[in-house]
Order: structure tokens, then sequence, then C-alpha cells
């Protein structure tokens, strides 16, 4: 047995799968608390290089993932576009932990046509606060409202990162993601936003917390459905979750963080505990933040709209966004300060309440399959939400499923065989026996 756990953990070790492995620990220098831990990027991205102009831009497929690095200023990609579906461009830009940051540091992506006017809607914006966390714009080109951006052809892609002259200027990673979200079958889906929607404020729920520890970022955000979950807050740390919402459902979010190991007598932080809820095509829906002294501290954000085709239409900018089912993203963050009056090593105990209301109902028919495209609610989200996997494990789950069906249906036509051979062999022994007898 000790040989076996020896040869396994060398091959967990060699595979780099060690670190991954339930009760691995990091192993920090004497009084250094561990680093936090690093954003994972997206399985499989393809590493490109923006231009500073359209010229020579390279191209960026739609339904692709790609890397790049973004230094203050600006970085042009090229889009081969159709006539017939809306397109979402998103870029997350990612900085190092402690890096230097100010509100008027930000990020903006920009659709343009290729005479250079900006599409509608354009261009999608977002500002760091005090803390370098991970933030994450969009640019879209849409359907049915320019005719400008309506025809097939070449497009660009617009990413522009700007940053005060006493900030971190250095290049970050960031991530560039193209979604497509096919057209909707002609006369199945509305063209004018909702009068009126129930906007009531969120009954969130009571029960003991279950745990769920978060993700780095949009590529394993731990799932949740309705209910209480416990995780962990480290200063300057922020945790992603995800939560599959239908048409017609509606989400309440509230963040608690309990007590920490002070460490001075009095501190605080103007923003200690900031939640911010993200679409499936990583646009911003609402963000709240609150002050943080060690002591208690919650943040609740308004119930969102029911998931709807319209809200695209709508004046609000927190209904607009809510326009797609999908998966929606949680990103709740620990203000960086509150480590100078704080144990920073030691994490701070994180309680989220989360509401899920509305019955599922059906979206305008779509002329391709919502689901394919990367939006849309299925049955394997609702039990990745049910047993709370991140987008990776829930993969590897399914892989898991496939091998053992595969498995399984070997194993039942190997045991078939061997029983047909093994009674051919009973009746052949059978045979030679009543030739001897004879």
């Amino acid at each position: 047995m000790v040989r076996v756990r020896k040869t396994l953990l060398a091959g967990a070790t060699a595979l780099g799968l060690l670190a991954w492995l339930p009760g691995a620990a990091y192993a920090a220098g004497p009084g250094s608390p561990p680093p936090l831990p690093q954003y994972r990027p997206a399985d499989g991205a393809t590493p490109v290089a923006g231009k500073p102009s359209t010229a020579d831009a390279p191209l960026l497929d739609v339904g692709a993932v790609y890397e790049d690095t973004l230094a203050p200023g600006e970085r042009v990609y090229r889009l081969g576009l159709d006539s017939t579906s809306t397109v979402y461009v998103s870029a997350v830009l990612r900085p190092p932990a402690g890096a230097k940051v100010g509100y008027s540091d930000g990020l903006e992506v920009e659709v343009m046509t290729a005479g250079g006017k900006a599409c509608p809607a354009n261009p999608g914006r977002i500002s760091f606060g005090y803390d370098a966390v991970p933030i994450a714009a969009v640019g879209s080109r849409r359907l049915e409202e320019d005719a400008d951006c309506q025809a097939g052809g070449t497009y660009y892609a617009k990413l522009t990162r700007s940053a005060a002259k006493d900030s971190d200027r250095a290049a970050w990673p960031v991530e560039i993601r193209v979604q497509r979200e096919p057209a909707p079958v002609a006369g199945t889906a509305p063209s004018a936003a909702a009068s009126v929607w129930p906007s009531a404020a969120p009954t969130l729920p009571g029960t003991d917390p279950v745990a769920r520890s978060g993700g780095t970022g949009f590529n394993d955000a731990r799932a949740l459905d309705s209910g209480v979950w416990r995780d962990d807050l480290r200063p300057g740390q922020t945790r992603f979750y995800r939560v599959p919402l239908d048409w017609g459902q509606q989400l309440g979010v509230g963040a608690e963080i309990a007590a920490a190991r002070m460490t001075k007598q009095y501190g605080s932080a103007s923003n200690g505990l900031t939640v911010s809820l993200y679409t499936p095509y990583r646009a911003l829906v609402h963000s709240e933040d609150t002050s943080y002294d060690g002591k208690q501290a919650a943040v609740t954000l308004p119930k969102t709209a029911p998931v709807a085709y319209e809200n695209r239409f709508a004046d609000g900018a927190e209904q607009r966004p809510v326009r797609l089912a999908g998966w929606y993203y949680l990103a709740v963050t620990m203000g960086g300060k509150v480590g100078e009056f704080t144990e920073d090593a030691t994490p701070v105990p994180l309680t989220l309440r989360l509401e899920v209301t509305g019955t599922p109902g059906s979206g305008p028919a779509y002329k391709e399959s919502l689901t394919a495209a990367g939006f849309g609610v299925g049955g394997a989200d609702r039990t990745a939400a049910k047993e709370g996997l991140t987008a990776p494990e829930a993969a590897a789950a399914e892989g898991d499923r496939s091998v053992m069906r595969i498995v399984a249906g070997a194993g039942f036509g190997t045991g078939t065989v061997l029983l047909l051979v093994l009674g051919a062999w009973t009746l052949l022994a059978r045979r030679g026996g009543a030739r001897r007898a004879v």
C-alpha cells in the first residue's frame, strides 16, 4: 500500500497535479502569508497580438478565446461577422495582486465598422476601484439597431486600457472572448422592452450554510443555486461563482463577511467588501460595495429583472444586460486595505445568500441552438449548480460518465462473448465425453 501511495504521488507530481490534491499545503517562508491564487485562464486559449491600429489587425474567430497582454493604450483586432447574429466581444483584464490602480483606471471595449464608426451601445467600459482585481468589459454588434452595423463583413474590436501616471503601467494579461448569439426566428422575438417588471427586494434564505469554495475567475467559477453558501476571503482576494438563470427567472444576492482577527485597535477600508454581478457574456449588471472595519459587514444587490430577450431594448442600465438565459457570474472581493489592520494570512468567513425565483420559461425560437452558442440553461447546468461544480469539473464529470458508459457497454459486450465462448466449450466438452463413453 505504501509503495502504491508513493507511486501515485510521484505520478501526480510529474503531471503537475499535486498542488490541486485536497490537503496540499503551500510552503511559505517564515511569517509570510501564502500568495493569493492566480486567475485561471481559459483552456485552449489562442495567443494573439493586437495592433495599435486597424492596419494588420489580427483576425479573431467568432466562438474562440484568445490571450494577449495590454499596456495603457489601444489594441485593435479584426472581426468577420455575418448579417444575422448579435456578437459580444468581452475582455477580462487581470492585473497582478497588489498592483497600484485608481478610480480613473479602467478598460473599454468597442466594436466598430470598417469605416471606424462605433456600433450602438459601444464602448462598454469598466473601472477599477482601489484594488487590482480582474475586471471585464464588453463591446457588441447588435442587430436591428443601426443600418451601418447590420451588414456582414469586416468589423474591428478595439481594447483601450486607461491608467493614471502614478498607476502601474506594466502590460497585463487580457482574455478576449468572441461570443455569437444566433438570430431568432422571424416573428418570435419581441422588439420592445417590457413596460414594467417586478422589482421587489430579494427575500434571502436563512438556512444553514453549505461550504462552496469560489474560483479565481470566470473559467473556474463555482456553481451555486438558491441557498446559503459558506466560503473564506483574504484581503485583496476575489472569489468567482456562477448561477444558472433561465428565461423569466430573477436573482437576489446577499454577501456577508464576519469579524476578522485584528492587528490594530482600529482600521477601516471604504470598499472592504464588493459584490459584482456579470452576464453570460461577461457584461456588468450591477456592483455594490461597503466599508469594513474588521467587524460584521454585508452587501445586498437589487433583485435582477426577469431574464428576457426584450430587456436589450430597455432604458435601464441594470435591466438591459439581463437579456439571455445562461450562467450569471458573481465576483466577491475583499479590499486589499483590510490587510493593513487584520491578519492577512487568516481568511475571513464569507456567507452568500442566493434567491433564484420564477418558473423557467421559454425565450424566442432561435434559428440555431442557443446552448451550442454557450448560452441557455440545460439539464447539465442545473446538475452542476446542484452539485457545486466548476466548468472544468463539470466537463471532467461528463467525460467520466462517457467513459463509464463506454466501459459498461464494452463490459456488457465482452461479458456476452465470454459467456458464449464458455457455453461453447461446455457443449464441446460434453459431446467429447459422450463420444468417449460410446
